[in-house]
């Protein structure tokens, strides 16, 4: 074999390795994109900073990662992101579901022993 083409044999295996690198990658994630990015902003409005704001900031922050994967075209890497902000999402959520519901609980709790109190008062006049 001719230096020539030993010295190309290198060069071609790049191609062929970069090639294939960028043919795994998958289609570009618009669908978990978009849900991401659904899911943040009703977790944003369900007032889930007020009851999980650790959740909805890493939900946020891996919306971010998942759109700089996506803007290099790293989409396998930016729909793994947009798909754990997904749950992330979803979890604080529910964490402000929760919390709400609690919070209201414990405020017909409070009202059930008001009405107590006055309805004994009541009975001893």
């Amino acid at each position: 074999m001719s230096p020539r083409l030993i010295g190309l044999i290198p060069a071609a295996a790049l191609v062929c390795g970069l090639a294939g690198g960028c043919a795994t990658q998958g289609p570009q994630p618009t669908d978990e994109m978009t849900r991401a990015r659904t899911l943040i902003e009703q977790a944003d409005r369900s007032g889930a900073q007020r009851f999980a704001a650790a959740d909805l900031q890493r939900a946020h922050d891996e919306l971010s990662n998942a759109d700089k994967a996506n803007a290099e075209r790293k989409y396998d890497e930016a729909r793994r992101y947009a798909q754990s902000a997904a749950v992330d999402a979803d979890v604080a959520s529910a964490r402000a579901a929760a919390g709400e519901a609690q919070r209201a609980a414990q405020e017909v709790a409070k009202s059930n022993e008001t009405l107590r109190q006055e309805s004994a008062r009541g009975e001893s006049k």
